[in-house]
C-alpha cells in the first residue's frame, strides 16, 4: 500500500505530514523513526499525522525524529495550518490551539503558557522566573511551558554560545523529568529577540516555534522586551504576542516543498 505525504517546513524546520484522516496510518516510534532519518528515510526534523478529533478540526500527532512522540510543535502548527486553510482548531498532546492563514502568513493561537514548577515539569520546586541553577556558562534560566517544557538563557551574544554540546547535556539533567528543549536568546531591542535552539529529541534546528513562544514570554516577564516581539532565528524571523487574554499569538510562515508517496510496507511499525 502506498502512503502519500507531503514534505513542509517553516523557516528551515521541516516536517513529514501524513494526513490520516480518511486512510488510518499505524505509528509507532519505531517507524517514525525511520521515516524521518535523513540517510534512509524521508527525512524531516519531526513527522506530523493527522487523524480525525472529537474536540477539534484536526488532531495532530507529532513526533520527534529520535521517534518519541512529543505535544507540541509550533512551526508544524503553521504547516498544518496552511494545508488545510482558513481557520482550524487543532489537537494536540498540549492541548487546543486555533490556527488561521492571513496575509503575513499563518498566525496560531497556542494557548496560555504555565510558569509552576510542576507543569514545567521540573524535579523539585523552585521559582522558575531566574532558576538557581547553571551548566558552565549558562545559568539562571527561566522556565515556561507552552504545551511542551523550555529552559530559556538570556546571554549578551546567542551565536556564541556551545549549544550542540551543552543542549543535550541540559535537556537530559534530572531537573527536567520529561527533558527540555533548551534556547539561548540574546536581547536585540525592546521589540526584537535572537534565539538558538537546542530542541528535544531533534538536536539542533532552524527554527523552533514553540522555543520562539516560549523565549518571547520568559523575555516579556523578567520585562526585557514589550508584549510584542521579533524573534530571529537561524531560519528567519517570527512575531510573538503575549495578548491581553493571556493567550500566545504567534504569525510566521510555512511552505510546502514537495508531495510524494511511500510504500508501507518498507517502513514496518
Amino acid at each position: 500500500m502506498q502512503v502519500p505525504f507531503r514534505k513542509m517546513h517553516g523557516l528551515g524546520n521541516d516536517f513529514v505530514v501524513i494526513d490520516a484522516r480518511e486512510m488510518p496510518v499505524a505509528m509507532t516510534t519505531r517507524r517514525a523513526g525511520a521515516l524521518a532519518d535523513r540517510r534512509t528515510g524521508i527525512g524531516c526534523d519531526q513527522l506530523i499525522v493527522l487523524e480525525p478529533s472529537d474536540v477539534a478540526d484536526v488532531r495532530m500527532r507529532i513526533f520527534n525524529n529520535d521517534g518519541g512522540e512529543v505535544e507540541a510543535c509550533g512551526n508544524a502548527s503553521r504547516a498544518v495550518g496552511l494545508l488545510l486553510g482558513g481557520t482550524q482548531a487543532i489537537e494536540t498532546l498540549g492541548g487546543l490551539i486555533r490556527s488561521e492563514v492571513t496575509g503575513e502568513g499563518v498566525a496560531v493561537d497556542m494557548g496560555r503558557p504555565r510558569f509552576d514548577w510542576q507543569a514545567i515539569p521540573l524535579a523539585y520546586a523552585m521559582d522558575t522566573l531566574a532558576m538557581p541553577v547553571g551548566w558552565e556558562e549558562l545559568d539562571q534560566p527561566t522556565a515556561v511551558n507552552v504545551g511542551n517544557p523550555h529552559a530559556i538563557f538570556f546571554v549578551p551574544d546567542a551565536d556564541a554560545v556551545d549549544l550542540a554540546r551543552l543542549g543535550p547535556v541540559i535537556e537530559t539533567d534530572p531537573l527536567f523529568p520529561e527533558r527540555v528543549n533548551v534556547n539561548v536568546a540574546s536581547v536585540v531591542g525592546p521589540d526584537h529577540l535572537k534565539l538558538r535552539v537546542w530542541e528535544r529529541g531533534a538536536g539542533l534546528t532552524r527554527a523552533c516555534g514553540t522555543g520562539a513562544c516560549a523565549t518571547a514570554v520568559g523575555a516579556m516577564r523578567r520585562r526585557l522586551t514589550g508584549r510584542k516581539v521579533r524573534v530571529d532565528l537561524p531560519g528567519g524571523p517570527l512575531t510573538i504576542e503575549w495578548t491581553a487574554d493571556d493567550t500566545i499569538l504567534m504569525t510566521g510562515p510555512a511552505t510546502t516543498s514537495f508531495t510524494g508517496v511511500f510504500e508501507d510496507a518498507d517502513y514496518p511499525a
